[in-house]
C-alpha cells in the first residue's frame, strides 16, 4: 500500500498550522511550526494571494494530512459522507473521527494518529474483545476499545495509566484498565481542529 515517507514537519509547515503529527514533540520547542514556521520551499514569502480553486486544495490536504490518509482513501470517505443523510462535510468529519486509529489516539493510548496506527496494525489494540488490525475499522456507539490483555503490561501503555488525558465527551477510557467505551457518534463540536469542511465539499462536487 502507498505510504507517505517524507519528513512530517514540512505537512505542518506546508499547511500552515500544527497537525500534531509528531505527538509529544509538537507540543515542544522542537517543533518546526515553533522554530521555522515558514512555507517549505526556496521562496516562501513570495506567493501570489491564493486563488478559491487553492483554498479549497489547502483545506482538503490539511485535513488528509492531520488524519494520515493518502488521496483515494479520503476520497472514499466524501463519497460515503454524500449517501448519507444530513450535511456532507459534517457527515465526512464523523466518518474520520470514527476510524479506530483516530479512536485509540483520542483515547489518549497513543500520542499521534501515526502510532495509533502502529499499534492497531501491530494487533495491541481489541474491539469488543476481539482484535482488530484495521485502522480503518469504524467503530460504532458501545463498541469496546480495549488493549490487548497480554499487552497492558509493555512501557508505553504503563505511561498511559499516570497520564491525564482530556476526553472528547463521546468517548470514555480508564487509564487503570486501558479500556474505554463509545458513548456515541462524534458530533461537530466534539472535533477540535479548525476545519472549513465546506471548502472540502466545494472543491470535490465540482
Amino acid at each position: 500500500m502507498a505510504k507517505y515517507t517524507d519528513a512530517d514537519c514540512r505537512l505542518c509547515r506546508r499547511e500552515g498550522v500544527k497537525l500534531f503529527l509528531k505527538g509529544d514533540r509538537c507540543l515542544s520547542k522542537k517543533c518546526a511550526m515553533e522554530r521555522r514556521p515558514a512555507i517549505p520551499g526556496q521562496h516562501p514569502n513570495a506567493r501570489k494571494k491564493p486563488s478559491e480553486y487553492l483554498t479549497q486544495l489547502r483545506e482538503k490536504q490539511k485535513v488528509k494530512r492531520a488524519y494520515g490518509l493518502l488521496e483515494k482513501q479520503f476520497h472514499g470517505y466524501y463519497i460515503e459522507a454524500e449517501r448519507m443523510k444530513g450535511k456532507t462535510g459534517e457527515n465526512m468529519l464523523s466518518l474520520l473521527e470514527r476510524r479506530l486509529d483516530n479512536v485509540v489516539y483520542r483515547m489518549g493510548i497513543a500520542t499521534s494518529r501515526a502510532a495509533a496506527r502502529q499499534l492497531v496494525n501491530h494487533g495491541h489494540i481489541c474491539v469488543n474483545a476481539k482484535r482488530v488490525t484495521i485502522p480503518s475499522y469504524l467503530v460504532k456507539v458501545n463498541d469496546t476499545i480495549s488493549v490487548k490483555e497480554n499487552k497492558t503490561k509493555k512501557a508505553p501503555f504503563e505511561a498511559v495509566r499516570k497520564s491525564r488525558i482530556v476526553m472528547p465527551k463521546w468517548l470514555e477510557f480508564d487509564t487503570e484498565k486501558l479500556s474505554g467505551i463509545v458513548k456515541a457518534l462524534p458530533a461537530r463540536d466534539d472535533i477540535d481542529l479548525n476545519i472549513e469542511e465546506h471548502l472540502i465539499v466545494e472543491l470535490y462536487s465540482k
